[in-house]
């Protein structure tokens, strides 16, 4: 959460709570499930899968994101092209995958869920690699004009990008009953 010594920090994470929230419940809820596949942080089949479907779904996006560590090893450290291949390929398979799981419903809750699971270096890259993966045949041509119309001219052309790390990263939270409050 945020740094006691920056202030500013904190205004940070508040600023990433609230684009959380912005997010369609369905986005919120897949962000959140993507987190805990990818950093283990709790039994996601158990926690999220409502049915053999979703739980298949859970256990395919695990392989996918058992690729994580090296892409992340892989993150091109200027705009090249010679280490481009060995990470935006596997980055669009992995994009390619949560766009065709049809919860992630924009370039926005694609970034914001990428920037946590790659890190602040990916940035310049996912603009490229949300296109190309929506604009994949397999997704119904609704969907994929849906997800291009997305992404802003700004995300498109960014001339540079933050190199801060994000600071949120949304969890599940336990309902309470207000009897127990």
């Amino acid at each position: 959460m945020a740094n006691a010594s920056n202030p500013g920090e904190g205004v940070v994470t508040l600023a990433e709570l609230r684009e959380f929230a912005s997010f369609s419940a369905g986005a919120q809820r897949y962000i959140r499930r993507s987190l805990d596949v990818a950093y283990f942080r709790t039994d996601a089949i158990q926690l999220w899968s409502r049915d053999k479907r979703e739980a298949a779904s859970i256990i395919a996006q695990s392989r996918l994101y058992a690729a994580l560590p090296d892409i992340r090893t892989t993150i091109p450290d200027d705009c090249g092209l010679e280490g481009l291949p060995a990470f935006l390929g596997p980055l669009s398979a992995l994009a390619a995958f949560d766009l065709g799981q049809e919860r992630i419903d924009g370039f926005g809750p694609f970034r914001f869920l990428y920037e946590r699971l790659l890190g602040a270096g990916a940035r310049p890259w996912l603009p490229s690699a949300f296109c190309g993966a929506a604009a994949l045949p397999d997704l119904h041509p609704c969907r994929r004009r849906m997800l291009l119309q997305s992404i802003s001219e700004a995300a498109a052309t960014a001339p540079g990008w933050s190199a801060r790390e994000p600071s949120f990263f949304p969890e599940w939270v336990e309902k309470v009953s207000a009897a127990t409050e």
